[in-house]
């Protein structure tokens, strides 16, 4: 059964959510279609967003081009007044089959509903996907949060989780499809669970995949919020080595007036203090964050703690967000930054991250360690450091120690021993 093509942009989130619109498509027809799968955290998102929707109809002339995603779903109109797009669907209906039916039929070509009405997360048994060392299971969606720079949650909704025997079902499958990593993909993940009719927590979840699942080699959590973490999957961070050494943490910024007026819910201290507890029990840890640089008010002291704050906290990976005004948000209407700063300040924390990274990846030559295969001759660390092996040996998905002989830009490289 032919599959639509899926261009996807953004988070994992979107990521998994490519492989199920693939097979929906398919089910429902539309094997020559082009289906762009868009982000709305920044301006710039929504813009390559528009920028591939072009290009794939002057490529693909006679192919029925959808646009979907969280862009689509906040401003439908937009995108289906371009010439380019057939159908415009939003983020709960590109889930549900009957809606891809009806674009194949012909009918409404424009199907996107009210997200916050939305109370349930159409989850769908994946068998796997392309690259079989590590799959994205989806275990939450949406945001109760309202974070003054964020648009996500008008194109993703309030939280919802999946329910716990779903997750694990899921898991089994993609594990007996032979997916060696797991990682835990939401919008908000850390409040997962609060939301069923049984309220449960994200600890308790990776619990029960970890004990439930004991053929899984390793799973991953993706960003979370340090905020929200509880004290049973702190325990697992610290104590289980079948959860990466790796958290990614939704920081934003270094300085608590910032963070105040992003309304985000810890503090400089805070964020430093968890990254320390975590690192005291499992040394070997490595964190990565979200950090936005250029937030309206921000000044170049406020700006220089945000630097600050990545040896303070020991980060290893960053995501630089340049400030990018959306509007409907509160952020939008305060003071704004001129864009030439927002840029300077985005390129100078990115410089930071790169030189935080290059140490911490010299401090790994001279180890070894058990990876997980990747195409192409990749593999990722339980850290989440990218290494290339100089001698392939197996197949994607494969097992395999590696020494860690050196190291070439931001990835080591590794001989198989």
């Amino acid at each position: 059964m032919l599959e639509p093509r899926v261009i996807s942009f953004g988070c994992r989130l979107n990521a998994y959510e490519a492989e199920a619109m693939r097979r929906l498509g398919a089910e429902a027809g539309l094997s020559d279609a082009v289906v762009v799968n868009t982000c709305a955290v920044t301006s710039e998102a929504v813009r390559q967003a528009r920028q591939a929707v072009r290009r794939e109809r002057r490529l693909n002339p006679n192919a029925k081009v959808i646009v979907t995603g969280c862009a689509a779903q906040i401003d439908p109109s937009a995108f289906a007044k371009m010439e380019e797009v057939d159908a415009v669907l939003g983020n709960q209906e590109k889930m549900q089959l009957q809606d891809w039916r009806s674009i194949a039929d012909g009918d409404e070509q424009v199907r996107v509903n009210d997200i916050m009405s939305v109370r349930e997360t159409a989850n769908h048994l994946i068998d796997g996907y392309g690259d079989k060392s590590r799959a994205f299971l989806q275990i939450q969606n949406g945001c109760d949060h309202r974070c003054t720079f964020c648009i996500i949650p008008f194109g993703r909704g309030n939280s919802r989780s999946v329910p716990q025997q779903t997750v694990l079902a899921q898991a089994r499958r993609l594990v007996e499809a032979g997916h060696r990593e797991l990682v835990l993909t939401g919008v908000d993940i850390t409040s997962y669970g609060a939301d069923l009719p049984t309220p449960s927590t994200l600890g308790a979840l990776v619990g029960a995949i970890l004990d439930g699942v004991p053929e899984l080699f390793r799973l991953r959590l993706s960003s979370i919020d340090g905020a929200e973490i509880d004290d049973v999957l702190f325990e697992r961070i610290t104590g289980d080595h079948r959860l990466a050494p790796h958290l990614h943490l939704s920081l934003q910024a270094g300085d608590d007036m910032v963070l105040k007026r992003m309304k985000r819910r810890h503090n400089r201290a805070q964020a430093i203090q968890f990254c320390q507890s975590v690192r005291e029990k499992r040394p070997e840890v490595a964190f990565g964050a979200d950090i936005i640089a250029g937030f309206p008010t921000e000044t170049e002291e406020m700006f220089q703690k945000s630097l600050d704050l990545v040896d303070q906290a020991g980060l290893q990976y960053l995501h630089v967000f340049p400030y990018s005004s959306r509007e409907g948000t509160p952020a939008a209407r305060m003071p704004q930054i001129p864009r030439k700063i927002v840029k300077d300040r985005a390129e100078r924390l990115r410089d930071k991250g790169r030189t935080a990274l290059w140490q911490f990846l010299d401090r790994q030559i001279g180890r070894d360690e058990i990876v997980v295969l990747e195409s192409g001759g990749r593999a990722r660390l339980g850290n989440f450091a990218q290494v290339n092996i100089s001698l392939r040996r197996g197949e994607a998905g494969a097992l395999s120690r590696v020494k860690f002989v050196s190291r070439s830009g931001d990835a080591l490289v590794g001989d198989p021993l």
